[in-house]
């Protein structure tokens, strides 16, 4: 039988007895001789707690503003972009059809795209990206339909996309509507550079277009940029015939697109070019994920601390309590129970800073919106400005995964912090600490 065995059949105590736990607590409990240690272990308390939090609001602020980010990049932009190689897109109608027909292609949708200087009531032209889409393919992309009626943006989209074709008018973000002074109703005037050959040179192609509908994706940079005009008025515009210039086709899964091209190559039946959306946006979502990496790191840093500071509250209170440790030694307790007490002293702080970081990052996450909403009211200013950070919101996308690894660190991080303490302790001479008494 080991010493521990014998000591604990001595003194009547098991491991982690109502004893030990009694005498952590009354360590925990402030006395005014203990006050600066006590003062020690309440900001360690609040580092764990603070860094906990902030780590757990970051990191879904991080995947809510990478969510949203791609969801609204892809929501305009399919998953693969077909391109014609050899002979122009002429059979767009076919083609688009039997794409659809591959197992995971939700939509296939031709179109014309095409740059332009746009001008309105006010004298201020600006460049844009003028698409032409058929009606049916325009209201399939959510992006867009719900851009219309506002799901998602901030209540500035108005009118309708009914009778798209029909009316050949144009569809406009509402950043671009704000900044040339345009209403519904109102005409939008595209300039091309590439006009009609005359025997004077090439003069640039002018038209107007009525503004039907004005859409909001939350996206700045898409809602001062975007153009939407029918297909036909389209290829009239930038002489392209027949035809089209690319396929925008999205699947179910943006993830797997590369399981999706040769299906995709094989009911093209021609020869085409793919790209995906991850090779147009590598540098975007490649920042992202440096970006996000280097928080999470710098973040911990906060976590560890925490931890430094409850090793110094508790080599502290250790050195305090010297003389009441040489005494319930004396008294038969054992190594491995003084070593517990300030196990139990050490991992109290951590798992409640833990805990109550924990409710404070889900708090903040899941009421992020009424927060910026009052900081907005309280100084006057938006902290979140969408012309800068291309979101109107500010997102939070908590993880469950991550977060439990969160958790899980600051619980190891705060377990491994009472070892060294705990340790010295447990090792402490009785007769040494007695001898000056």
């Amino acid at each position: 039988m080991t010493d521990t065995s014998v000591t604990n059949e001595k003194t009547g105590t098991a491991a982690f007895s109502s004893f030990e736990w009694m005498l952590a607590g009354r360590y925990l409990r402030s006395r005014r001789k203990e006050a600066f240690i006590s003062v020690i272990a309440g900001f360690s308390f609040l580092g764990i707690m603070l860094g906990v939090a902030t780590l757990i609001i970051v990191m879904a602020v991080m995947n809510g503003f990478r969510t949203e980010l791609l969801d609204r990049i892809l929501g305009l932009n399919g998953h693969l972009i077909m391109n014609p190689i050899g002979a122009p897109l002429n059979d767009y109608e076919t083609l688009s059809e039997r794409l659809e027909k591959v197992e995971g292609v939700s939509i296939a949708i031709p179109l014309v795209e095409g740059q332009a200087l746009v001008s309105g009531v006010i004298d201020n032209g600006t460049g844009a990206l003028v698409r032409g889409l058929r009606e049916a393919d325009i209201k399939r992309i959510t992006t867009i339909a719900e851009g219309v009626t506002n799901p998602k943006g901030t209540g500035q989209g108005r009118g309708t996309l009914d009778g798209f074709d029909a009316e050949e008018g144009a569809a406009i973000g509402y950043r671009l509507a704000d900044s040339l002074g345009l209403q519904l109703g109102d005409d939008i005037t595209l300039i091309s550079p590439k006009g009609d050959v005359t025997p004077f040179g090439v003069t640039p192609r002018i038209k107007s277009y009525p503004v039907n509908a004005i859409f909001d994706v939350g996206m700045s940079e898409y809602d001062a940029s975007f153009v939407f005009i029918p297909l036909e008025e389209a290829q009239l515009y930038f002489n392209k015939e027949e035809g089209v210039d690319v396929i925008d086709i999205y699947v179910d899964d943006p993830d797997k697109v590369d399981e999706y091209r040769q299906p995709i190559e094989v009911a093209a039946q021609r020869q085409l070019f793919l790209s995906d959306w991850r090779q147009r946006n590598a540098s975007l979502t490649s920042a992202l994920n440096v970006e996000r990496n280097v928080m999470f790191m710098i973040l911990t840093l906060i976590i560890l601390v925490a931890a430094l500071n409850i090793i110094s509250g508790l080599i502290m209170l250790v050195k305090d309590k010297s003389h009441d440790i040489a005494i319930l030694r004396t008294m038969g307790t054992t190594r491995g129970a003084v070593m517990r007490v300030f196990m139990i002293t050490g991992s109290a702080i951590g798992i409640l800073g833990t805990l109550v970081g924990f409710l404070l990052g889900v708090l903040i996450c899941a009421y992020i919106k009424e927060i910026q909403d009052f900081v907005t009211w309280i100084t006057g200013n938006n902290p979140w400005d969408p012309t800068v950070r291309f979101l109107s919101d500010i997102p939070a996308r908590m993880d469950m995964t991550e977060t439990l690894w969160i958790l899980a660190m600051a619980l190891a991080l705060s377990f491994l912090a009472t070892l060294f303490p705990a340790w010295r302790a447990a090792k402490l001479d009785p007769v040494e600490a007695l001898r000056y008494e």
